[in-house]
């Protein structure tokens, strides 16, 4: 399909429009580029620790101001659009997660405890402990509390190199209880239809961007988007083997230019 024919866009953030705190070449220009050719877009991330709030000022920061909370997808809520379509608004929820994850399952009026739960709800923690996992275990094995798990990524980069995820801590509690966890961030199908409804788009219509194979660009496949992979961030063109995304481009420049170039 080319270029031309896409009406919507989902994006990676970190590796596509900023690495750490160092925005991209192209990233003011790409978000100038979509809002002239009113094309939405939704920015969808697996990071469940921090809340849309921080996005926006980071954001704005870096000169893309007026993004508002609807143009962006955590996986925190993700989770969260998950469990109001299956969950009545009085139900309980044991929460392990960074405080963006809880400010984000307050905001939608679920009840945050940890007897009589519904669901256990599980993302990164840094301050995870033995007594967290024993409850949720307990709960799933004991109770038959769902179990939900907002991004599968078992690792990601620190200042002194890779440590736990929250797919570790998810795992932990599933090889302890025995039950696998409904998985909700990238390349999760759930989160691609929580940025398809965000954007109002069918999904062969939409571009999804991003730099890592097996979870922007496998998942965006998986759930019927095209895929355009840049190599701003994690993955090179080396890494490209079985899962060929349909566009590849060095960065948001090359992007714009070919993209404008057939409007």
């Amino acid at each position: 399909m080319p270029l031309s024919d896409i009406k919507a866009v989902v994006s990676d953030m970190d590796g596509v429009l900023w690495r750490g705190d160092q925005k991209l070449p192209g990233m003011v220009e790409f978000f100038n580029f979509m809002r002239k050719n009113n094309i939405p877009f939704a920015l969808a991330t697996n990071n469940s620790g921090r809340h849309t709030s921080n996005y926006i000022q980071k954001l704005a920061k870096m000169g893309v101001p007026d993004i508002t909370a609807k143009e962006l997808v955590t996986s925190a809520t993700a989770t969260v659009d998950y469990l109001k379509n299956r969950y009545p608004d009085s139900a309980r929820l044991y929460v392990i997660g960074n405080e963006g994850l809880f400010q984000t399952i307050e905001e939608a009026n679920f009840t945050i405890t940890d007897t009589d739960v519904d669901a256990v709800v599980v993302g990164i923690d840094f301050d995870f402990t033995y007594e967290k996992a024993r409850k949720a275990t307990l709960l799933i094995r004991n109770h038959g509390a769902a179990f939900i798990g907002t991004n599968p990524d078992t690792s990601f980069p620190s200042p002194d190199g890779l440590v736990p995820g929250a797919g570790s801590v998810i795992g932990m509690i599933q090889i302890a209880s025995d039950v696998d966890p409904v998985i909700i961030g990238k390349p999760a199908r759930a989160m691609f239809d929580v940025a398809l409804q965000r954007v109002g788009a069918s999904a062969n219509e939409t571009l999804m961007i991003g730099d890592r194979i097996n979870t922007d660009i496998e998942g965006g496949q998986n759930a019927g988007l095209q895929t355009a992979m840049v190599l701003t961030g994690v993955n090179s063109r080396d890494d490209i083997d079985d899962i060929q995304p349909d566009y590849i481009f060095e960065g948001l420049p090359e992007l714009i230019e070919a993209w404008s170039k057939q409007r």
